[in-house]
């Protein structure tokens, strides 16, 4: 799917009838090499797609967060991409490669730019702005009481990305085109065959992840929290 984020045309899967794709998480498992390092994909087009997929996503909450939950809303730090084995530590620990994640202790959120190149040239532009929504909604976690949190925090991660990308849509940051539906399910399919360190007993499987993207799509954010 394309998008537009202002001044910007970018690119965006996003329907309600697939699920987000989401990276490991802070998973320490070992993860499959990406078949497309980030050196060969489109490095110029990759990052305008990070860039506005941080805009549309941070402008979402920033517009709605205080409205939701009465108090107001702080951006998470954007650590950015590293590669490999170059990330940022969090909590004393070092970063995993091939991996996307949000660190609770600094706040921040990094991903390792093999993993976006592997998906962005394999699927698309969509794969960049669901793992980005992803890590961000468990920033937006942080920010909330704990009861308003829930036990199966990944499918509410699930469940706030598809409430922000389909708010940052209503709001005129993005703008959903034909060709999202097939990005979406390529991107489905990968993280139920492709990704075994996705593991289903944190982050539900395939099924369960498809019905929290769509709750939160369909039903904003009030659906998840």
């Amino acid at each position: 799917m394309r998008l537009s984020a202002p001044r910007t045309t970018v690119g965006l899967a996003m329907v309600t009838a697939v699920t987000a794709f989401v990276a490991a998480c802070g998973s320490t498992s070992t993860s499959p090499q990406p078949a497309v390092p980030v050196e060969q994909t489109d490095r110029r087009a990759m990052d305008v797609d990070e860039q506005a997929a941080v805009t549309a996503i941070d402008s979402f909450w920033r517009s709605h967060f205080a409205d939701l939950f009465g108090r107001p809303y702080t951006s998470p730090r954007v650590a950015g991409g590293y590669v490999g084995a170059d990330g940022p530590a969090c909590g004393g620990e070092p970063s995993v490669p091939y991996n996307a994640f949000y660190c609770p202790e600094g706040d921040f959120l990094a991903w390792d730019e093999n993993l976006m190149a592997a998906g962005y040239s394999q699927i698309g532009d969509a794969w960049v702005y669901l793992i980005i929504a992803h890590e961000w909604a468990h920033a937006i976690q942080k920010r909330l009481d704990r009861g308003q949190v829930s036990v199966a925090g990944e499918l509410q991660a699930d469940c706030l990305a598809g409430a922000s990308l389909a708010g940052a849509a209503r709001d005129g940051l993005i703008k959903i085109e034909p060709g999202d539906a097939d990005e979406i399910a390529r991107t489905l399919a990968a993280v139920s065959d492709d990704y075994p360190w996705t593991d289903e007993s944190d982050h539900g499987n395939a099924q369960q992840r498809t019905a929290a993207f769509n709750s939160g799509a369909a039903g904003g954010v009030a659906a998840c929290a």
